[in-house]
Formats: C-alpha cells, sequence, structure tokens
C-alpha cells in the first residue's frame, strides 16, 4: 500500500475576482521511501497541492476529493486531529525560513515545543533530542546556536534549523518547498545532499517542490509535472528527461541551461504567458502556447493516461 494516494483532489479559492482554480482533479501516489519531485512554473499550482493535504489552506480556500495517509482518509479533518499527524507523520519545509520561524523565540524553545507538545518529552528530553538533530543535519557549535535567535544564523542556517524541525519527530513524510530558494550554489548543494542522506538514512518519503530541473535530475526517483493546476505528466526521472512525452515538458527541458553546449546553441524560452486561474481555457490549458496544438486541443481536456509503464501524460498528441 503506498503511504500517500492522493485521488481526484480540487482546490478553489474564493476571491473578490472571482473563483480561482488552483489544482484541477490531481490524482498520484507516493511510495514509502521514495522521493517525487513535482516541477513546474510559478502558479503552476504545485504548492497548493501540498497545503491542501495538510490542511493549511487560507481561509478563503477548501479542497476536495481523497487524501489516504497510511490508509487514513485525512481530507477534512479537524484541526485537532490534523495536528497529531503534522510534525509527527508528516511535516513540510516552507520556503522562506525567515518567516517559517518565529522572530521573537530563541531556536531551543521552537525546537523543544514540538517534542514537548508531539511527543510528550520533559524539556531536558527534548533539548537532548533537539541538539542531536541540530548535530544531524550539520550545525556548527549546535549547543551555543540553540540558544540563539533566527536573525542570528544566515540563510542556510536557518533552512538546516528548519529541517531539523520537520525532522525532530521522525516523519515518515518529507514535503521541501524550495528547499534552496535563495541560498547560494554551494549552500544549495549541501542542503539538497543533506535532504537525501537523510532520505536514505530514515527510510523516509520526501516530496520535492520546484521548477529547478537540476534539483529534480539529482535527487528524485519519479517526477510530475505541472501546469495550470493539473498533471500533464508522470514518469520515472531518467525516463522524463531522455524522452519527455508532453509539449510543456519538452519546452522546460529546452529552457535548461547545458553545461555541453560551449555557449554556441540559444537559450530556449516558451512563449506567452502560464494560464489565468481564474480563468482556465475550455480545453487544454498549453494550448496557446503549444506548437503542436490541434483544434481538439481548445475545446477538450486531455485526460491523464497511461502511456507505458510508469509513465502517464494528458496531451491529445500521440507521440511528440
Amino acid at each position: 500500500m503506498p503511504l500517500l494516494e492522493v485521488d481526484n483532489l480540487t482546490t478553489r479559492f474564493q476571491t473578490h475576482d472571482g473563483e480561482v482554480s488552483a489544482v484541477n482533479h490531481i490524482s498520484f501516489s507516493i511510495e514509502q521511501g521514495e522521493c517525487l519531485g513535482i516541477v513546474g512554473e510559478s502558479g503552476s499550482g504545485k504548492t497548493q497541492v501540498f497545503m491542501s493535504i495538510m490542511g493549511l489552506l487560507a481561509k478563503n480556500g477548501s479542497a476536495q476529493g481523497n487524501v489516504i495517509f497510511m490508509g487514513k482518509q485525512i481530507l477534512g479533518l479537524p484541526s485537532d486531529e490534523l495536528n497529531e499527524l503534522r510534525g509527527v507523520h508528516f511535516s513540510m519545509i516552507f520556503q522562506d525560513p525567515m518567516t517559517s520561524l518565529n522572530p521573537y523565540l530563541k531556536i531551543s524553545r521552537q525546537m523543544n515545543e514540538v517534542l514537548m507538545e508531539h511527543k510528550g518529552m520533559s524539556e531536558a528530553d527534548a533539548t537532548v533530542r533537539s541538539l542531536e538533530m541540530l548535530d544531524l543535519v550539520g550545525i556548527p557549535e549546535s549547543k551555543k546556536r540553540f540558544s540563539m535567535y533566527p536573525h542570528e544564523f544566515s540563510g542556510g542556517m536557518r533552512q538546516r534549523v528548519m529541517i531539523a524541525m520537520a525532522l525532530l519527530c521522525q516523519p515518515k513524510l518529507l514535503i521541501a518547498d524550495e528547499p534552496t530558494t535563495a541560498l547560494d550554489v554551494t549552500v544549495q548543494a549541501q542542503i539538497l545532499e543533506l535532504i537525501a542522506r537523510l532520505g536514505r538514512e530514515l527510510n523516509m518519503s520526501t516530496v520535492l517542490i520546484t521548477h529547478d530541473l537540476g534539483v529534480i535530475a539529482g535527487l528524485s526517483d519519479r517526477v510530475l509535472v505541472m501546469y495550470g493546476g493539473r498533471i500533464v505528466e508522470q514518469a520515472p526521472v531518467q525516463a522524463l528527461f531522455d524522452t519527455p512525452q508532453h509539449p510543456y515538458t519538452l519546452g522546460l527541458l529546452g529552457s535548461m541551461p547545458r553545461i555541453d553546449d560551449m555557449g554556441h546553441g540559444e537559450l530556449n524560452s516558451i512563449p506567452g504567458q502560464p494560464p489565468n486561474l481564474q480563468n482556465l481555457p475550455p480545453g487544454c490549458a498549453f494550448t496557446p502556447r503549444c506548437t503542436y496544438s490541434m483544434d481538439v486541443c481548445r475545446t477538450t481536456v486531455p485526460e491523464l493516461t497511461v502511456i507505458s509503464e510508469g509513465r502517464k501524460k494528458a496531451c491529445h498528441l500521440e507521440q511528440l
């Protein structure tokens, strides 16, 4: 049985300008110990899928569908029941650690409270466990830094603290939302290697939400490509890079700079803009930007269908 099964998840936001269709009939699963990459442009719905799953939507948001975690339906659970799962069985690392950490509280209090609340530990035991996790994620002089405030850490160190907090209760599922945003390249590599190593050592499932295909290539076992709030392609990571089957995936790969290009090739871009989620077209949302579009693309939304073992795509085009 998969660790997480999502079936027909739909997320809507009510705004003054109308309804926003952020997530549209998403279905996928995650196996124990697997690293699943979620890739797509900003606004494609990547983050809102997991905010829906974790029950962290804004007040004007609502989600329908089925989310089965460890055999239990969790979508729509009351907040007190979700709190028993969040941080204990699944955790999320958010994009900006400075806004995720409370600037008024020392790291020691923020970490200890997680263990005292969810595990019933004493403060002394929680401190021992918290320091172990800070050491595990590579925080130097952890005992000294434990009593510091978030602003006293660098961006990379704050991100490591966030990872340590997310792993305090040894969750079965870690969701990392753009975990290396705004970090320099060297620190990015360290953080990503850390996430990969901890996944292996703890047999933890990992979801990596990013727009960076290089990150996906380095860490993921399987990839979901999202566009306009839908999954347009699903494949094992190597197959996706070798033989992309959706025009949008092909466009994303074509817009990546290549180290073997030696500066002679052009850096391509996908023409046009991502769709307005308040006014999605009646057919395929990628049609206005697609060089392969046909008449049927303008009127009918393509279903996500199996094209080979482990591979699916949502496209009327039979073969790229």
